[in-house]
């Protein structure tokens, strides 16, 4: 029996999808242990005051369905390979992450994320992509490596999403639209900030920044 790379292509995404339905099929839900208290960005009267920017163009708009108010922030580059700004505070190594997501617009790619365990360039990141059935977890030291996925609906454009993430310890959790989809185990990073990810030609706005961690 011969198999084309294609093919060989086709059964190892089909076999990573199902390592991240199965991981989270049944998988209690984590919590940050102590109960931290919740630390909220809404974009209403700071602005991005205190983010940093790391790649791309980020910066606060008036948006009218805004979840919080009017104000959001918005990424518009659209020739960089990642876009990323870092939240103030930190670090966090147990982290719970929950952001409004709205893709706007990309020909290349239409996706927003949540960065976590940001030190010296490298990170964890999970999105999801309006042009795409998956929702993914990836880590970045330099290049970009796939750790888990799950398949979804494609989150629509031009309305708003829930992405959550909770990391603790060597477990991460992803969460879309209040379903948990991602239960991965990964060591290779501690500790760090968190923050806010696209790619490519991805213009998306986020609102409802909430970070729960401890250090």
């Amino acid at each position: 029996m011969s198999w084309s790379r294609r093919g060989v292509l086709g059964s190892l995404a089909l076999l990573w999808t199902w390592l991240g339905l199965s991981r989270a099929t049944g998988a209690a839900e984590l919590t940050v242990p102590g109960d931290p208290p919740a630390r909220r960005f809404d974009f209403e009267t700071g602005g991005a005051e205190g983010w940093t920017t790391v790649d791309g163009r980020w910066g606060v708009e008036e948006m009218d369905g805004a979840p919080s108010g009017r104000r959001v922030l918005v990424q518009r580059a659209v020739q960089n390979a990642f876009n990323v700004v870092v939240a103030p505070g930190g670090p966090y190594a147990d982290v719970d992450v929950s952001v409004r997501v709205k893709p706007i617009s990309g020909r290349e790619d239409a996706s927003g994320g949540v960065v976590f365990r940001f030190a010296d360039g490298r990170y964890y990141v999970i999105r999801a992509n309006a042009l795409e059935n998956n929702f993914r977890l990836y880590s970045y030291d330099r290049g970009r490596r796939q750790l888990a996925s799950a398949t979804v609906e494609p989150p629509a454009l031009g309305r708003w999403h829930t992405l959550r993430v909770v990391a603790v310890g060597d477990r991460i959790q992803g969460h879309l639209d209040g379903r948990l989809l991602l239960d991965h185990r990964d060591a290779r990073l501690r500790s760090g900030q968190v923050g806010l990810w696209t790619k490519a030609d991805s213009i998306t706005a986020f609102d409802d920044f909430v970070v729960r961690g401890t250090n």
